[in-house]
């Protein structure tokens, strides 16, 4: 009974000392993230209750940042669109992917800042507005150069190509998985 009421106390505490901008950090992880289910799944799986389980899927990553709830969200965006192009036989459409893609690395650097703010951190509002430039930036350059070498690669326009998408995430997962065979290596 003292370690549940210990562990109430301690909420309380962390609940006492809370602060707005690693709030708002985990707020706009969880629109990031949910604007991304809506973006990648059909309209069809939207209504009702599966509407419901994205919220939640969405609220996980916001809430453990540091964990595994990332990922998983990344991974059910894929699938969503998958299940959109596959399934539902949605075209893929080259603004829907750009975006897509921008709403994943947006939600993943949210993710990486809100795993380095504590909930009672006193937060310099530079320091997020820097973070969001540098990751516009990022985004920006990546669209360009995105449609640039779909333009020469002749892929480009409402006709897409899903085994592009397919191999892109095989590099994306050898890209981790290489980097995390280089991080234990040290």
């Amino acid at each position: 009974m003292d370690a549940v009421s210990g562990r109430v106390r301690a909420a309380q505490n962390a609940v006492a000392r809370l602060t707005l901008t690693p709030l708002l950090v985990r707020g706009g992880i969880f629109v990031t993230v949910l604007a991304g289910f809506v973006l990648a799944f059909p309209a069809e799986v939207l209504i009702g209750r599966p509407i419901l389980f994205l919220s939640v899927a969405a609220l996980l990553p916001a809430i453990g940042p540091r964990r595994i709830w990332s990922t998983f969200a990344a991974l059910v965006t894929v699938g969503g669109w998958l299940l959109a192009t596959d399934g539902y036989g949605r075209p893929v459409a080259l603004w829907r992917l750009l975006a897509l893609a921008a709403l994943l690395y947006l939600g993943h650097t949210l993710c990486a800042l809100a795993a380095l703010l504590p909930y009672d951190a006193v937060v310099d509002p530079e320091l997020i507005s820097r973070w969001l430039v540098r990751a516009a930036a990022v985004l920006l350059g990546s669209a360009v150069l995105g449609v640039l070498l779909l333009q020469v690669a002749g892929l480009g326009g409402d006709t897409g190509h899903q085994w592009a998408t397919v191999l892109g995430l095989l590099v994306a997962m050898g890209t981790a998985a290489l980097l995390g065979w280089l991080l234990r290596r040290r």
